[in-house]
């Protein structure tokens, strides 16, 4: 079925929807959405962009699981420094040979997981391009003066992951199994992340590998890391778990007098090391030094 309409799409789009978040007064419909914001909180902003043959192929990638992803990626920005979701933006653009079917199944995707997180659909933009291209950005707030960041991790503290690692990559290499889900639908750790806010000194998620993402908190933090082998997920190996992106598990630190508890919800805490003085970015794995090889969009190597 053909796409006849932009105004067609996004009437579907509405009829879709069920109900609003918590604060906002308009969505879709006017030149704007308006988000009215709770007295003593501050709103975080993230943008990502998912783009075909770059983050998502179609011979992987169902209509639903690209509309889901792309909003998932936003949500673990939120989830790594502490917010709690307030409304998204999502704006798509479609090849020719995206018919009406397909689109609405990436809205569909999208609002499946935007109604499960309390994160509402409050506007976007839809247009024709070469490539299927999605844009997502997400808006959530903290208590201020209460957000995560990547910048406060001092020497002494310890260095925490949430669940296992390298189920994303392997699920990408094999195409099967629960691994599989792992990479089409990872889980953003919202609750996790709110948990934190009183607790860690130092948060991000683990987007593109462990080895990358930790030698980032490293240099924003002005520090260095040694650490041991990460909990891995059931036949990932330890390049996937240290290298392999798209994990959206949290990566934080935590002082020592913090405790830290091995579940959350059910969901695994593992401390894998200590932050160290030392030259800002370098991490140590086992006393040698490891390099930064998790995806960098900017490197010449394969899709990951």
């Amino acid at each position: 079925m053909a796409v006849n309409s932009e105004r067609e799409i996004l009437d579907r789009v509405r009829g879709s929807m069920r109900g609003k978040g918590t604060g906002l007064a308009l969505g879709i419909g006017d030149d704007c959405a308006i988000y009215r914001p709770r007295p003593g909180e501050e709103l975080l902003f993230t943008t990502d962009l998912l783009i075909e043959d770059v983050h998502f192929r179609r011979a992987t990638h169902s209509a639903r699981d690209i509309g889901y992803k792309a909003l998932a990626r936003g949500l673990s920005d939120l989830a790594a420094m502490g917010a709690s979701p307030r409304f998204c933006l999502f704006s798509l653009a479609v090849p020719a040979w995206a018919d009406a079917r397909f689109v609405g199944g990436v809205y569909r995707g999208l609002l499946d997981l935007s109604e499960s997180t309390g994160c509402p659909l409050a506007g976007g933009d839809l247009a024709r391009a070469e490539a299927l291209t999605c844009d997502v950005v997400a808006c959530g707030s903290a208590p201020r003066g209460k957000s995560l960041r990547r910048s406060g991790a001092k020497p002494g503290d310890s260095i925490w992951v949430s669940g296992r690692l390298g189920g994303s990559a392997l699920g990408l290499a094999t195409n099967r199994g629960r691994a599989r889900r792992r990479h089409l639908h990872p889980e953003p750790r919202l609750a996790l992340g709110q948990f934190l806010r009183n607790k860690a000194t130092a948060a991000m998620d683990l987007s593109d590998g462990l080895s990358l993402d930790l030698a980032r908190l490293c240099l924003e933090s002005n520090v260095a890391a040694q650490i041991e082998a990460p909990p891995l997920y059931a036949g990932a190996t330890l390049a996937q778990g240290l290298h392999g992106g798209e994990d959206y598990e949290l990566l934080f630190t935590a002082p020592p007098s913090c405790r830290i508890p091995a579940l959350h919800e059910g969901l695994e805490l593992t401390r894998i090391g200590n932050v160290v003085a030392g030259r800002a970015g370098e991490v140590y794995l086992s006393g040698k030094r490891l390099d930064a090889a998790g995806y960098d969009h900017f490197k010449r190597h394969e899709q990951s």
